[in-house]
């Protein structure tokens, strides 16, 4: 029988935008802290973004996260909740004296 060398799969990278990156690889060479805004929701959470705040576009404004080790893997898009639920209709009085 032969020996299969490599029994492991790869390790799938996910897309991170090539401009985001690069401001991230900025912010570490010379150790700012600012917060990145950034509208591409749909970039991968790399370990170079491990430590930084990041400002996601929900739509309507900048959602500032902070980006931890659990948190690697997943989408930007994920942490930057676009919809805002504000509750069904309150019963009136009508309909809770007929009941």
């Amino acid at each position: 029988m032969k020996k299969q060398e490599n029994s492991q799969p790869e390790v799938k990278v996910g897309y991170t935008n090539p401009r985001l990156l690069a401001k991230i690889q900025r912010m570490k060479d010379t150790g700012d802290k600012k917060i990145i805004k950034t509208w591409y929701r749909s970039s991968t959470i790399t370990i170079e973004m491990v430590g930084l705040t990041i400002a996601i576009h929900n739509g309507k404004t900048h959602v500032p996260i902070y980006i931890n080790e659990a948190m690697v893997g997943h989408k930007l898009g994920e942490f930057a909740i676009t919809r805002n639920f504000r509750s069904h209709n309150r019963p009136t009085e009508r309909s809770t004296s007929l009941t």
